[in-house]
């Protein structure tokens, strides 16, 4: 059986698993559509919608247009009881493997995801809809007993974090906050509790995981005592764990969110340092690479050129490594270190060089989990334009930044971009300039 004839039997499955003839689907389809606001005169008739839905799960499929995908995204993102359910195990998701089976784009698989979780978190319904309804039910028993714990409620819990993870930059932080509180919650009370000890590794990895995320969305939405809070958590549950990547891991996205508060360019490095460390001695090439990577840039925010290219070469020798079986995935690639690259030469070295690094870097990071960082990079390529004296250029750009960070909500980015407009204090009577205020005032109240 083919990929288009096993969507075809997916969505026919799908479709009898809740009891719907070919008729029935249809007249569900337009109450739809008639829900989201299309306009009556646009909506076929429950004949011409029928014939489409036979088309869709016949022996020849066809795949429905991106209006229809929406339709069926609706109708199987929430539970026959009405309740959202958009993860692992749903209707939902088997719905999105369907559509990729007849051939749909992951990014337009990716925008309806994002789409329908903004949707269930606008009507209140999000902070479960990312789990399904046995592994709630798996969760809430392992909660009341952590001895009844199971494997399947620890990856349940892990797909949890991985799906609010990659909605970073889709979705605001706050609405990442409540999605995340059911698996926040859940790491607490089985790590505390007496949970099968065959089960503890995976579980502290999910739990340092979980921790690190939230410590970041705690700090993206400026709660700095519970972003060190959750920071200290995630480390120690990352050091109780046998591969000391993932700790290295946690180090990094520490060092990244003190880099921005308070303890500034010192608490970092000390982070960055021990990441090193534990990257080193890690079984994650990607990591490792990273952690290098995030050196470098520290070590020319402090102006070491020398040190600077020194960690920018290890990182460029872990990238060019095979990374296949990477523990960690592909969590860091050459379009971010590209980044890191302009950074440094930013800092220590020719801004025309830095201009190209992070314009490459930008092009490069085009996933919508890539939005922050791209924003960040931009903004950064702002700043090279500046000190290759085309001011005017560069508030050209930042006009862009400010609309990325309104989309991302990031504070790193809206940092970014104030750092940056102080860099054009010199040319503050200019129009452009002026412009580029009110644009900041009218999206980002600064």
């Amino acid at each position: 059986m083919n990929d288009r004839v096993s969507g075809a039997a997916a969505l026919k499955a799908l479709r009898r698993r809740r009891g719907l003839s070919l008729a029935e689907t249809a007249r569900a389809l337009i109450a739809i559509a008639e829900e989201l606001g299309h306009p009556r005169t646009s909506l076929p008739s429950v004949a011409g919608l029928q014939r489409s839905v036979a088309r869709w799960e016949s022996a020849s499929p066809t795949r429905p247009d991106e209006r229809h995908q929406l339709l069926l995204a609706h109708l199987y993102a929430r539970t026959p009881a009405g309740a959202f359910a958009l993860g692992a195990g749903s209707d939902f998701v088997e719905l999105l493997d369907a559509l990729a089976c007849l051939g749909e784009g992951e990014r337009q698989l990716a925008g309806l995801r994002t789409l329908l979780l903004r949707t269930a978190t606008d009507q209140g319904g999000g902070m479960l809809a990312l789990l399904s309804a046995e592994v709630q039910s798996e969760l809430a028993a392992a909660m009341a007993d952590p001895s009844r714990a199971d494997e399947h409620a620890v990856a349940g819990l892990a797909c949890l974090v991985s799906d609010v993870n990659a909605q970073v930059g889709s979705l605001p932080f706050v609405r990442l906050q409540l999605m995340l509180a059911p698996a926040l919650e859940a790491c607490r009370r089985l790590v505390a509790g007496p949970v099968p000890e065959s089960l503890l590794p995976d579980l502290r990895a999910v739990a340092a995981s979980a921790h690190t995320l939230a410590g970041r969305l705690a700090f993206e939405t400026r709660d700095d005592v519970a972003f060190r809070s959750l920071y200290r958590e995630a480390t120690q549950q990352a050091s109780l764990l046998p591969d000391p990547w993932r700790r290295a891991v946690v180090h990094m996205s520490h060092a990244l969110v003190t880099l921005y508060s308070a303890q500034g360019l010192d608490g970092a490095r000390t982070l960055v340092d021990a990441a090193v460390r534990d990257a080193r001695i890690g079984g994650s090439v990607a990591v490792r690479s990273r952690a290098h990577a995030l050196q470098a840039e520290i070590a020319a925010r402090a102006g070491r050129q020398r040190q600077a290219q020194t960690a920018l070469g290890l990182a460029w020798y872990d990238m060019e490594r095979s990374h296949e079986q990477d523990p960690s995935g592909t969590s860091f690639t050459a379009g971010h270190l590209r980044g890191f690259e302009g950074v440094c030469e930013l800092y220590v070295g020719d801004p025309d060089v830095a201009h190209d690094r992070f314009a490459a870097s930008a092009d490069a990071l085009v996933a919508s989990r890539e939005q922050v960082q791209r924003a960040i990079v931009m903004t950064d390529q702002a700043l090279a334009r500046i000190r290759m004296d085309d001011p005017r250029a560069a508030a050209e750009l930042l006009h862009q930044c400010v609309v990325s960070a309104l989309a991302t909500g990031g504070r790193v980015p809206a940092i970014r971009l104030r750092r940056a407009r102080r860099e054009l204090r010199p040319w503050r009577h200019e129009g452009w300039v002026a412009d580029l205020d009110d644009h900041l005032m009218d999206i980002l109240g600064s």
